[in-house]
């Protein structure tokens, strides 16, 4: 599903005329006249938050857009966020693009242009929304694992050899084989490398504790 795009901007004669720019191009798009009450609804729905690209006036009142910025990054906000700015709010944009945002379109703009830069948005969150769903089944299936087969896991990390692992944890090498074949498969990984690299990718469960 192609995502949505959430419009926060205090001035309701843009808002709205943008809002009807957006949806004559095809896009679904949800608005909002300031920073508080974008974010109270957030409070007030369901989590995981749906794909989505969120296109912020960079001055609002009460709410700045860098006050909403800020916000929605200790709420852990993770899709592309788009400032619209204007002529004297460079700074604040580029600053706010080192602090995470996406990008920043300055006003007045070119309707197409503004539409092109959604566009490339939209395909950057449905990328982060399938990072985000291989993550979390990655982390499910971490957590999925036995005792054991963390044990083997960590030293499967560390690059030892089945011998030195069955050495090390006092079983035989058939079973640490045994052991390897289960978390490979329960991890959907083809090698050592490639079990490797996921781990890195999308986090590693923390050994246990057996004291």
């Amino acid at each position: 599903m192609t995502p949505a795009v959430y419009l926060v901007d205090d001035d309701v004669d843009f808002r709205e005329g943008l809002a009807w720019l957006l949806d004559s191009r095809g896009l679904t798009v949800r608005s909002w006249s300031a920073g508080d009450s974008f974010l109270e609804s957030l409070r007030q729905g369901t989590w995981p938050w749906e794909c989505s690209v969120l296109v912020l006036d960079i001055r609002m009142e009460p709410l700045s857009g860098l006050a909403t910025f800020e916000q929605l990054k200790t709420m852990g906000w993770p899709w592309p966020v788009l400032f619209l700015t204007g002529h004297g709010d460079m700074g604040m944009a580029v600053a706010a693009v080192k602090q995470g945002a996406w990008d920043f379109l300055e006003k007045p703009f070119q309707n197409n242009l503004l539409v092109d830069k959604i566009i490339a948005a939209q395909a950057v969150a449905l990328q982060q929304q399938t990072e985000s769903l291989e993550r979390l089944e990655f982390q499910l299936a971490l957590d999925g694992l036995s005792a054991r087969e963390t044990e083997v896991l960590e030293e499967l990390l560390k690059g030892h050899y089945n011998k030195n692992i069955a050495d090390h944890l006092g079983i035989t090498p058939r079973t640490i084989e045994f052991h390897r074949a289960n978390i490979f498969e329960k991890l959907k990984v083809q090698s050592a490398v490639e079990l490797a690299h996921r781990v890195g990718l999308y986090g590693r469960k923390p050994p246990q504790n057996n004291s």
